[in-house]
């Protein structure tokens, strides 16, 4: 009677299994174009041949930046943190995972108690089973939302230490930028102290007025100044770099280094590639995935929960008698627990289910839209900063050799000296005007490596032309 009553409530979990109440996942549509607005003079890469690259800092070609970014990575407390979260994620669904499977215990003890003319001993052992049999696919429907929220944190995870690594990546280019600047500036510095010594010799020989020489010590100092205050820019981009390698800036120090990086090529990937390469929108299809099981969950406790349970209890006053006839007591069974009035209360859970799904879908939808603007607003600031530095480095060329012409013409005393304070002040606008558009185009492209989720490691992309 004992084995047939198992083996019956075994087939009919089995049978029962299933069945899962709840919505199956269909993955929501996504607004995804056919093919990016921003694409003239890009090389769109093919899907089968652009691969994300975990190290896509190194298209850039600094092995300076190679090791600060593999310190990033595994020192980064941003990282960290999102690498406990997933794990705990990991956990959560191991924990519904073994919610499908029985509960085995097992007890035992030994009490001595004394009577009127007698000490007595009981010695007790028993076991226990318990199995929630998912009939309505609860717990499945359960596993199914924590695998997904896990999937999702790994996502996050991802999507962390891509936030860090390009956070490194722009905060480094900026920094070599302020080098850069610091070294322009520093050599306007010399250039503007022998045109003081020139004109303080004119000045001396009565060739020149006294304003002349207050002009020249005017722009002298200002460019001085400046050259000073790039300073605290580059110590503090120092100070954030350390943060994000999870040290304090006092413990961290970058040394000047001459040039910045020359703008990479890169093709960019097509719409379709793109909602498989970005983490965000991994993680945002997954946390819909999740939604959409715990619906089911919400449905099954409409349902009565089946749980079979079975123990056993042997006592006896001695150790050799404790398994022996007579000492045993057991039980087994299922069990049905349903609630017949709640007052809508199962009902408003669904309802926020499903509500709670349809936010995630939003979420998922609002998502590929901001990633498709990103990479649309990076491809065109890039199109433009390139095209942007053509005209300007003929406008460094001009300012320099007006510059030059002009300077010639005041020794040769042909023109005032605020024709030359104005040519100097035009050629050093015009350098700074050119640097920052190197520095902008570096960290762009690296905000557009960010947008694409990551880098390639095709090796027939290197021949790509760099986009304009």
């Amino acid at each position: 009677m004992k084995n047939s009553t198992t083996s019956s409530l075994l087939a009919l979990s089995l049978l029962l299994s299933a069945c899962a109440v709840g919505p199956d996942y269909e993955r929501a549509s996504s607004p995804a174009p056919a093919s990016f607005k921003e694409t003239e003079g890009w090389k769109i890469g093919q899907p089968q041949t652009v691969d994300a690259d975990p190290n896509w800092w190194a298209i850039f070609n600094d092995p300076v930046l190679d090791g600060l970014e593999k310190e990033v990575t595994v020192n980064s407390f941003n990282i960290a943190a999102a690498e406990a979260a997933y794990r705990s994620a990991v956990a959560t669904a191991d924990q519904a995972n073994a919610a499908l499977f029985p509960v085995i215990g097992v007890s035992g003890g030994v009490t001595r108690s004394k009577g009127a003319s007698q000490v007595n001993t009981d010695i007790t052992a028993g076991a226990s089973l318990s199995w929630q049999l998912d009939v309505w696919g609860k717990l499945r429907r359960s596993l199914e939302a924590a695998e997904a929220s896990a999937d999702a944190s790994g996502d996050q995870l991802a999507a962390a230490r891509l936030s860090v690594q390009a956070a490194l990546a722009s905060d480094y280019f900026s920094l070599r930028g302020a080098d850069e600047l610091k070294r322009l500036l520093d050599a306007t510095v010399v250039a503007y102290e022998k045109s003081l010594q020139i004109t303080q010799n004119q000045y001396k020989a009565g060739t020149a007025s006294k304003s002349d020489v207050d002009q020249a010590l005017t722009q002298l100092e200002g460019t001085r100044s400046s050259a000073i205050a790039v300073g605290t820019t580059r110590a503090q981009l120092e100070h954030a770099i350390a943060v994000l390698l999870g040290k304090a800036p006092a413990d961290f120090t970058l040394a000047a280094a001459p040039g910045l990086a020359d703008m990479p090529s890169f093709p960019v990937t097509v719409p379709s590639a793109l909602l498989e390469r970005r983490p965000d929108i991994a993680a945002a299809e997954r946390q819909m995935a999740a939604a959409n099981a715990n619906i089911g969950v919400a449905i099954a406790a409409y349902f009565p929960d089946l749980t079979f349970s079975a123990d056993t209890t042997n006592s006896a006053s001695s150790f050799n008698k404790l398994f022996s006839a007579g000492h045993n007591v057991w039980s087994f069974g299922p069990s049905l627990a349903e609630t017949v009035i709640d007052w809508g209360a199962r009902g408003a859970r669904v309802d926020q289910a499903r509500a709670a799904y349809d936010q995630q879908v939003a979420n998922y939808r609002q998502t590929v839209l901001t990633a498709f603007q990103q990479v649309e607003d990076d491809m065109v600031a890039i199109t433009h900063l390139g095209r942007q530095a053509e005209v300007e480095e003929r406008a460094v060329t001009a300012a320099s050799e007006a510059e030059r012409l002009i300077t010639n013409q005041y020794r040769a005393g042909t023109v005032a000296y605020t024709s030359v304070v104005t040519a100097q002040a035009a050629a050093l606008q015009a350098k700074q005007s050119a640097l920052a558009i190197r520095q902008n185009r570096l960290t762009t492209a690296v905000a557009l490596l960010q947008a694409m989720g990551g880098g390639w490691k095709d090796p027939k992309l290197a021949d790509a032309s760099p986009p304009r």
